[in-house]
């Protein structure tokens, strides 16, 4: 099994985002390759970059950031749940990226955006690039939700549509193969010294 985390990003009050995370570790629970975990930043609550040594040192000052950094660094894998704010991904998950460095590397990472009429695909496009600065490897295959509030009923779930079902495990099933990938190349494997 590949140790999945799964990062909702919103912080703000009256956030969804921990709506649409439910439905997606749920998913990936069922897909029985995963140990999954769940990771809300609202949660989390990391303050903004306080780290007085660069993250490549791997020499953290604060409690929270050793925490976080056992949290990322014990991952195979990540889905990153993002909102579009401003026509990109929240600075509440650019601040958890930047805490680290090493732990994100060679790690492979799928995405579920959330938003209007344009489904989260530019915060899903930023968040993309941004995260191969980490050395890791986001799919291609990814959850798009446009209009996602029409998704979310009265008890607070989401009810995906077809769509939406096929993008996770059309993800999930590439996640998997991923990481299997990214494991040799973390453990070096893939390079006769």
């Amino acid at each position: 099994m590949y140790n999945l985390k799964i990062i909702s990003s919103t912080t703000r009050p009256g956030r969804k985002g921990p709506i649409v995370a439910k439905w997606i570790t749920e998913k990936a629970s069922q897909h029985k390759i995963f140990d999954v975990e769940l990771l809300d930043l609202g949660e989390v609550n990391l303050p903004m970059m306080n780290e007085p040594r660069h993250p490549r040192l791997k020499n953290y000052e604060h409690n929270h950031t050793r925490q976080w950094s056992a949290k990322i660094d014990e991952a195979d894998a990540f889905i990153f749940v993002t909102a579009e704010y401003n026509h990109t991904y929240p600075a509440s998950l650019q601040n958890a990226l930047q805490y680290l460095s090493q732990e994100w590397n060679y790690k492979a990472a799928g995405v579920v955006s959330y938003g209007g009429v344009s489904a989260g695909t530019r915060a899903y496009i930023d968040l993309k690039r941004d995260l191969l600065t980490f050395k890791m490897a986001p799919l291609l295959e990814a959850v798009n939700i446009p209009f996602f509030t029409q998704f979310i009923n009265d008890e607070n779930q989401l009810t995906p549509n077809a769509e939406m079902e096929q993008a996770a495990h059309a993800m999930l099933d590439e996640l998997a193969r991923w990481s299997a990938g990214m494991k040799v190349i973390k453990e070096n494997k893939a390079v006769s010294v």
